[in-house]
């Protein structure tokens, strides 16, 4: 897996690429989520357009990001999900749980 990030207004960015299969990519995903929030930051849009798997260990890898947001009284938003995705999360019912986006602008535009 790859990651950048850029900041759009009050708005970061987490853009994924590849394959997110947990492990060390979870480790510097999660290191670049808490940088975000411990400089204050409170809506992260996560993009997934360019993922092209993503195993039940990445899955818990977006769920944890989703709590540790929550839990800094943030907001995270998925973005240009793909239809593999959009299945992995109907499959599991996670749907429900993360709010998502057809594009990132889309996503900035959604927070409260």
């Amino acid at each position: 897996m790859k990651m950048t990030e850029e900041t759009k207004g009050d708005v970061a960015i987490i853009k994924l690429k590849g394959k997110v299969m947990g492990g060390p990519d979870a480790t510097l995903f999660h290191g670049k989520l808490h940088e975000f929030v411990n400089g204050g930051q409170k809506k992260i849009v996560v993009d997934l357009s360019k993922v092209e798997w993503m195993s039940s260990v990445g899955l818990g890898m977006l769920i944890s990001a989703l709590t540790t947001m929550k839990n800094a009284g943030g907001q995270l938003i998925l973005a240009n999900i793909t239809e593999g995705i959009q299945n992995l999360l109907t499959i599991t019912r996670l749907v429900t749980i993360f709010k998502a986006c057809d594009s990132i602008d889309d996503a900035i535009a959604a927070f409260e």
